[in-house]
């Protein structure tokens, strides 16, 4: 059965590729096909590793982010910090990273923040004279520097699966390695690209200001801005449980701003939920059968634990290009926990090392976000744009787990 529930995890990603199916569904189904099937175990006992405390974080944050894109406050936020750089264009970049990691940071997911982010980041780069790939990879690496916050969807399934695990986690350790280490890729790449930045929009008139100045944000807006201040306020100084804190904040909206409401419940990541749900059943059920244990003594096998995890980074890194980065959080953590026991590796050092491993490939035009980098190019630009991005992506995977491995592994 060990091998069985390997060869079934593969499919449910290859199946996901193949057809117009949520994974999470897929994986639901093979939960239940092998438990019961399979491994004679009850429907109830499969069910059991439903992530309830996950679905609570996910449908909470995705809800209240729903209602903030909705109402056009994240809008605002963008257009209010574009306008105050005023003349000072040559920061764009910056800024595109930072508004990127700062929608992350607050509970929005990855492509989401890219999908509002990115038009307005290549529409800099076309009046501006800055190269759409560097504005583009400043968008998702700005969105990956916020992913792993402690209110954040990639943040809380890591520290969820770490609780799950009985490890104690380390949100900040966390969300500031992987910032860290995004913006020091995104430094790189603003040094190479900047020079061939045109410099003809640096001789402006004093008083010319190249964005315009964002519309008034009404009275909905200016709630749900104190919503999200609300909700990073509780989760993060009065450790209030996040998903807990968020629908909090939504119940407070719906008294004080009963308009925000307005079909925002179509606006929760449903799809991710299910995503989620589906794959930590099965994995679950893997663990139950003792995959997971005999993956890592596999992986054991390859001289020491450190190898270990490196050859775990890298299996991150190279089905992250092609699947779901939510997805596979949800796997290799679990799969990297036997090979802590009786190592002196830092848990919280080897998971961030396969966290970061894992999601500083989303840049692939195969990924969500690399795609939308494409879909917003201009369409004479696109075929151009999809070959730059997998040049720029075979280079994250050759040499992004190596590095996260060496500083995360290797030092701590």
């Amino acid at each position: 059965m060990i091998i069985a529930s390997v060869i079934i995890l593969i499919a449910i990603f290859a199946a996901a590729v193949v057809l117009p199916v949520n994974m999470g569904l897929i994986g639901f189904a093979a939960a239940l096909g092998l438990g019961v099937f399979g491994a004679g175990m009850g429907v109830k006992d499969v069910l059991a590793g439903f992530p309830a405390d996950l679905f609570l974080t996910l449908l909470g944050i995705t809800y209240l982010f729903g209602i903030a894109s909705r109402n056009g406050a994240i809008d605002w936020l963008v257009a209010r910090t574009a306008y105050a750089l005023g003349t000072h264009t040559a920061f764009l970049p910056a800024l595109v990273f930072v508004v990127a990691g700062v929608l992350t940071a607050l509970g929005a997911v990855g492509p989401a923040a890219v999908a509002i982010v990115a038009p307005i980041a290549l529409r800099f780069a076309r009046a501006h004279g800055f190269s759409s790939l560097m504005m583009g990879l400043m968008a998702v690496h700005g969105a990956q520097a916020g992913s792993f916050s402690p209110i954040s969807i990639y943040g809380g399934i890591a520290n969820k699966v770490l609780e799950r695990s009985a490890i104690a986690p380390d949100p900040m350790f966390l969300f500031w390695a992987s910032a860290a280490f995004n913006a020091a890729i995104a430094a790189m790449i603003w040094a190479v690209y900047a020079r061939r930045a045109q410099t003809a929009h640096t001789h402006m008139p004093p008083d010319a200001h190249p964005t315009p100045a964002p519309s008034a944000l009404d009275r909905e807006g200016w709630w749900t801005l104190v919503g999200l201040a609300a909700l990073a306020t509780g989760a993060l100084v009065f450790k209030v449980d996040i998903g807990f804190m968020a629908l909090l904040v939504i119940i407070a909206l719906s008294v004080v701003a009963p308009r925000t409401q307005d079909g925002a419940l179509k606006l929760v990541d449903w799809s991710t939920i299910l995503l989620i749900s589906g794959i930590v059943i099965y994995v679950s059920v893997m663990e139950k059968l003792g995959t997971l244990d005999a993956a890592s003594q596999m992986i054991g096998t390859a001289g020491s634990a450190a190898l270990g995890v490196l050859l775990l980074c890298y299996l991150a890194g190279i089905v992250s290009t092609f699947a779901s980065s939510t997805a596979l959080l949800g796997v290799m953590i679990p799969l990297a926990m036997p090979l802590l026991t009786g190592s002196a590796l830092s848990p919280i050092g080897v998971v961030t090392a396969i966290c970061i491993a894992n999601t500083i490939v989303d840049t692939s035009p195969f990924s969500t976000n690399g795609a939308l980098i494409v879909a917003n190019s201009p369409e004479a630009k696109r075929p151009a744009m999809l070959r730059n991005l997998v040049a720029y992506t075979s280079i994250m995977v050759i040499a992004g787990p190596l590095a996260t491995w060496a500083i995360f592994v290797g030092l701590f």
